[in-house]
């Protein structure tokens, strides 16, 4: 049996997103995903990363084009198509598609903004091309995982260029062949390993496969030619960076199976396989005190101790890492906030001594979404938790209203409340809107 063409398959459904009718559910989580990115980026983009990379790069940028949001500067497409992306990852408060561990809205939304403020991009268009471009990223990324990921490519970052690119080349309306040659330059572009987790560095990559998805649509449109079959080809991304890649699945219901219902949104500023932990810590902690804890067991997915077991952390990055200053976090203030990965929590003595006091067994039997957690206490009682679910898995999902105020609570210190309603508003009700453009300039303060 020959293989699919997966590359050629995608761009045709690609060329038709303009017009086709996606379905009410999907259209929705699109809008979910879209207000999302958007107040992820306003809240990191006072991130010391976004100013050092503001000074980097602005003597070099071009034209002032389009917004870098939640800031007073504006600069070149490309360039705040990467710092946008970059301040939406930079919190650890991205959108998660938790099949593959990717984040494609905070990767594909910068990409659509940038676009809709460089040439005039109705809501409906961008809607489509958002939503198409989050569909790829997602279908491809079920394709290459687990090897990819496990063999230490962060997903976002490869993965998600092919979102961004599928996203501009729609708003770009690129026939078939330019769409695949666009998907080809993004599968070349692909980057972004994990070795740099617990460093600025690990932003980087979802700046850089946002930036680069952009540029692949545009070198496309302007009739820069390359491979047709650059995701399954022989030499091509799913065999050179995966093993024995799942080709079939990429495109199989593709049009009427939509891999962005699979999303799901954060409620703590973490990584997401810590979350289960998290979410059983902060029941204990009505029961239990800090100073009464003698020993806390931990039963994790082993994914967990692979990207989150820094015992430890020095910087909030790597403390965002950390199965166990979260669980000693969650278990001592009841909550995970920006506050509790501050650099006084780190060096917080009472937190740390709980933290190495905290023990965890990975086990293959325990879902992504699940943890069991022990907490013994030194006058010999314990209380136990089991999380079969998550907080803000797909089993129990945020609400609209949970949306809606974690957009808030980003978006408060940084934008006039006006501005909040307006940009609330305008992404539940993208459709009718005739400018993107003017929506998104409304994410910079006055």
């Amino acid at each position: 049996m020959s293989a699919p063409a997966v590359t050629q398959t995608l761009a045709r459904f690609l060329t038709h997103a303009r017009e086709t009718e996606f379905p009410a559910d999907a259209v929705h989580e699109a809008k979910r995903a879209f207000l999302h990115w958007i107040g992820c980026a306003i809240g990191g983009a006072g991130n010391g990363v976004i100013d050092r990379s503001l000074a980097t790069f602005s003597p070099f940028a071009g034209p002032e084009q389009a917004t870098v949001v939640g800031r007073p500067e504006r600069t070149d497409a490309l360039l705040a198509t990467f710092l946008n992306a970059m301040a939406a990852d930079v919190l650890g408060f991205s959108d998660t598609h938790l099949r593959t561990v990717l984040h494609p809205g905070g990767v594909v939304g910068p990409a659509v903004t940038a676009l809709a403020e460089r040439q005039r991009v109705s809501g409906n268009e961008a809607l489509r091309a958002f939503l198409a471009g989050v569909e790829v990223a997602c279908r491809i990324g079920v394709g290459v995982y687990d090897w990819h990921y496990g063999r230490g490519w962060h997903i976002t970052g490869s993965v998600g260029t092919f979102g961004a690119a599928a996203a501009a080349g729609v708003l770009l309306k690129l026939d078939e062949t330019r769409m695949a040659w666009a998907l080809s330059m993004a599968a070349t572009h692909a980057t972004g390993l994990r070795e740099l987790f617990g460093s600025m560095g690990k932003s980087l990559h979802a700046a850089r496969a946002a930036q680069n998805g952009l540029a692949s649509a545009l070198l496309a449109a302007n009739d820069f030619t390359s491979s047709t079959t650059g995701i399954e080809g022989r030499r091509g991304f799913a065999h050179v960076l995966g093993d024995k890649p799942d080709l079939e699945a990429m495109v199989d219901g593709l049009g009427t199976r939509f891999e962005i219902l699979s999303n799901t949104y954060k409620p703590f500023p973490c990584g997401v396989v810590i979350h289960p932990v998290i979410d059983g810590c902060i029941q204990l902690s009505e029961q239990v005190r800090g100073s009464e804890v003698k020993r806390v067991a931990l039963q994790v997915n082993p994914l967990v101790l692979e990207l989150c077991g820094r015992r430890e952390p020095k910087t909030t990055a790597q403390a965002k890492l950390s199965v166990f200053h979260s669980a000693a976090a969650a278990l001592t203030k009841g909550r995970v906030t920006e506050v509790e990965y501050s650099e006084a929590s780190i060096r917080d003595p009472a937190l740390a001594s709980l933290a190495a006091r905290c023990a965890a067994t990975p086990s293959p039997s325990i879902r992504e979404d699940e943890a069991r957690i022990t907490v013994e206490l030194a006058d010999g009682r314990a209380h136990d938790c089991h999380v079969e679910h998550a907080v803000g898995s797909e089993a129990r999902p945020m609400s609209d209203a949970d949306l809606e105020r974690k957009f808030r609570g980003l978006a408060e210190p940084v934008l006039a409340n006006e501005r909040i309603d307006r940009l609330i508003d305008g992404c539940w009700n993208i459709e009718k809107l005739d400018d993107v453009g003017a929506l998104i300039r409304q994410a910079a303060p006055q």
